[in-house]
């Protein structure tokens, strides 16, 4: 079964519908540990609650990148990790780690890539942005991490409506809803060996 570390930075509502997708056995993965850089957030309490491995592990506090991105290495060796899984992670995975897990490392991103991403782009900014635009359509895309903020290659993509009357709030709650229904699938494809990855193309296999 493939193992899986969990990357996240705050409430973590996208791991535990991860996790609620594994008790009712639509997903088919360990989770092997999770790993996060703000020690107050409640994933560690989600993960806490499932005897999951929870490691708190920030940047801030080691001397150099080096030294974070090695202890970080022996971790994810420690685990025998097979994927990493950025659910509302904040920081930007060190080159080395992209490179040691090339198509191994997904993210989950509140729009439809290549639109409204890049440094700067997360949560709620995403939303309002999407807003201020004037865009009829937003949505989510899961992709494959590479050494760029948001610009692997897309595994996934579900549209959103924008609504005439929505608010920064109001859009992100039904994004959100759409993210936990999508996230889990991408995860599963991966699990099955359902994909593979032609270029910057994610095609299915069967």
């Amino acid at each position: 079964m493939l193992k899986c570390a969990v990357f996240a930075s705050g409430g973590g509502t996208n791991f535990q519908s991860l996790l609620d997708r594994k008790d009712s056995g639509d997903l088919h993965v360990e989770f092997a540990c999770m790993i996060g850089n703000n020690s107050t957030a409640h994933a560690f309490d989600r993960a806490r609650s499932r005897n999951i491995p929870a490691i708190h592990l920030a940047p801030s506090r080691f001397a150099s990148e080096g030294a974070y991105t090695a202890r970080l290495m022996d971790i994810l060796k420690q685990y025998a990790v097979d994927l990493i899984i950025l659910a509302g992670y904040m920081k930007m995975i060190p080159p080395d780690v992209v490179r040691a897990y090339p198509n191994r490392i997904i993210n989950i991103h509140p729009s439809l890539l290549p639109s409204f991403g890049g440094k700067g782009l997360y949560g709620k900014l995403v939303h309002q942005a999407v807003l201020d635009y004037g865009a009829k359509v937003t949505g989510v895309t899961v992709h494959f991490v590479d050494e760029h903020y948001d610009h692997g290659p897309v595994i996934l993509q579900r549209a959103v409506e924008v609504r005439d009357d929505d608010t920064a709030d109001t859009l992100a709650a039904r994004v959100l809803a759409v993210e936990h229904d999508t996230f889990w699938r991408a995860i599963e494809l991966i699990a099955q060996g359902a994909i593979k990855v032609e270029g910057r193309r994610v095609v299915t296999v069967t």
